[in-house]
């Protein structure tokens, strides 16, 4: 697709938005541009980011909603409203149901800090130096209704170290991070990511859909 646009979601302060913004405005080829900021808690960080950078934000908080399917179709309906080809989960701390996911199929990516299938869920950080990993990372990939379990796009390791705390090995895994989800990103705006099954085939610039 060309000049995509893409929705941000994130709960938190925003450092792998941040990244995307940098690469977004930096790389003239690029491919998409940002077109909605959204959030599932109105102070997050990543709203004040979005908002120093010119881009609209949208924020329904899970507490603003009687249950949970209301609150996602609401969340989904204001993101809808900027008509984004491609939704990134850039530290979006809740899970997405297959409603979300089907109105932008295959077109839903996300960041996590393991290297995947191994270390999912919200504390793979913590759980990487309880069980005593030699090696972690992150991977990016596209979600699916599991959690931390759809196909991977590309993935990234990271050594742990023996000093290592929770916050210095998820600085360096952040690090790493700000560098591969954008590059993934730009490769959904450039339509080079294939599924064969649960394998994503990454084709050449030049090779036909």
């Amino acid at each position: 697709m060309s000049d995509a646009r893409l929705a941000v979601l994130a709960s938190g302060s925003g450092t792998n938005l941040q990244a995307l913004i940098d690469a977004t405005s930096s790389d003239p080829d690029f491919g998409g541009r940002i077109v909605v900021v959204g959030s599932d808690q109105h102070d997050a960080g990543a709203l004040g980011r979005a908002r120093d950078a010119g881009i609209p934000t949208v924020a329904e908080a899970l507490g603003d909603h009687p249950d949970r399917p209301t609150w996602e179709k609401a969340l989904a309906d204001a993101v809808a409203e900027h008509r984004p080809d491609i939704v990134v989960l850039a530290g979006f701390m809740k899970l997405v149901s297959g409603d979300f996911l089907n109105r932008w199929p295959n077109n839903v990516v996300n960041t996590h800090p393991s290297l995947l299938p191994g270390l999912r869920g919200a504390h793979a950080v913590r759980d990487a130096l309880e069980h005593g990993v030699k090696v972690t990372g992150c991977t990016v990939h596209l979600v699916d209704e599991h959690v931390d379990h759809g196909p991977i796009i590309a993935q990234r390791a990271v050594d742990v170290r023996p000093d290592d705390t929770e916050e210095s090995l998820h600085e360096r895994i952040k690090a790493v991070e700000h560098v591969l989800l954008p590059a993934c990103v730009k490769l959904l705006c450039h339509d080079r990511i294939r599924l064969e099954g649960r394998v994503v085939r990454i084709t050449s610039d030049n090779e036909e859909s």
